[in-house]
C-alpha cells in the first residue's frame, strides 16, 4: 500500500513541478508595445534591462501607437504601453487599460520635413508645400498614427491642412513614412528627428516643425499585465541615467 501511495503522489508532484517551472519562465518574459520611432533606442535598452535583472526577458511590439492601442484592447498581452503622444495614452486611460497613476513622460522628440538626399529644391516652409513642385508627401495616418496628429495639428493651425492633405501619401507609421522620402517615391514627408538621422545618406532635414504641443512620450504599466512586477520595474529603468543616456545617444529629449 505504501510503495503505491508515494507512487501516486511522485506521479503527481511530476506535473505541478513542470507547471511551477513554466510559471517561473513566464514571470520572467515582459512584453512592451512601443512607438515605432522608438525601435532602435529600445532594442538598445534591452540587454540593459535583462543585465540589471537576471531572469528577465523583454520582447517588443513596434508600430503606430494607435495600431498597439487597439491591440491592446482586444486583449493582446502587454504589460507596458509606450506611445509617441499623450493623446493616444488618454485613450488607453479612458478605456481602463491603465494602473491607476503609474503613467509617466519617458522621453521628447522634434517634428521635421524631410525630403530625399538627391532632391533638386529644399523647401524652407509648409507654405512652399501647397506648390505644383510638391505633388506626392508622406504623412502618417492622423486616425492611428502620432506624427500624422502632430503634422495636422500644425498645418491646420497654418491654414495649410486642405491644401497639404490632397498630396498626401499616407504611412501607417512614421518608419513608413522615412521609407518613402529615402527611396524617393514621395517629394517629402513629416517624420521625427529621431527618425530622420537615421538615414542621413538617403534623405536630409529641410527644416523643424514647431509644433503646438510638444512631441512627448508616455509609458504606463497596463492594468491586465501578465507580468506586472518586471512591468513596474521597467517602467523605473525608463526613467534611470542609463536609460535615458541611451534615449539621448538615440536624439531624444529629456521627458
Amino acid at each position: 500500500m505504501l510503495p503505491t501511495l508515494l507512487q501516486r503522489l511522485s506521479r503527481l508532484a511530476l506535473p505541478l513541478a513542470v507547471s511551477l517551472s513554466a510559471f517561473a519562465v513566464q514571470a520572467g518574459e515582459l512584453t512592451v508595445s512601443a512607438a515605432a520611432s522608438l525601435t532602435n533606442a529600445f532594442k538598445d535598452l534591452k540587454p540593459l534591462y535583462e543585465a540589471a535583472h537576471p531572469g528577465s526577458t523583454v520582447q517588443f511590439n513596434f508600430g503606430a501607437s494607435g495600431a498597439l492601442l487597439a491591440q491592446i484592447s482586444k486583449g493582446a498581452p502587454v504589460d507596458v504601453f509606450v506611445s509617441a503622444d499623450p493623446e493616444t495614452m488618454d485613450q488607453a486611460q479612458g478605456r481602463g487599460l491603465l494602473e491607476a497613476g503609474q503613467r509617466k513622460d519617458i522621453a521628447s522628440n522634434t517634428l521635421v520635413l524631410i525630403v530625399p538626399k538627391g532632391a533638386a529644391d529644399t523647401p524652407k516652409t509648409t507654405a512652399e508645400l501647397t506648390t505644383a513642385r510638391y505633388a506626392r508627401i508622406a504623412i502618417g495616418l492622423p486616425a492611428s498614427v502620432p506624427v500624422g496628429r502632430y503634422t495636422q495639428s500644425v498645418l491646420q493651425a497654418e491654414g495649410r491642412w486642405a491644401a497639404i492633405e490632397a498630396k498626401m501619401i499616407g504611412a501607417n507609421n512614421v518608419r513608413q513614412a522615412l521609407d518613402y522620402v529615402a527611396r524617393a517615391e514621395v517629394d517629402a514627408g513629416f517624420v521625427y528627428a529621431t527618425d530622420a538621422a537615421l538615414m542621413p545618406d538617403k534623405v536630409r532635414v529641410a527644416f523643424t516643425v514647431p509644433t503646438p504641443q510638444p512631441v512627448r512620450y508616455p509609458a504606463a504599466a497596463l492594468k491586465a499585465a501578465p507580468n506586472p512586477v518586471d512591468a513596474q520595474r521597467f517602467m523605473a529603468f525608463l526613467l534611470k541615467p542609463e536609460a535615458q543616456a541611451v534615449l539621448a545617444k538615440h536624439g531624444f529629449g529629456k521627458p
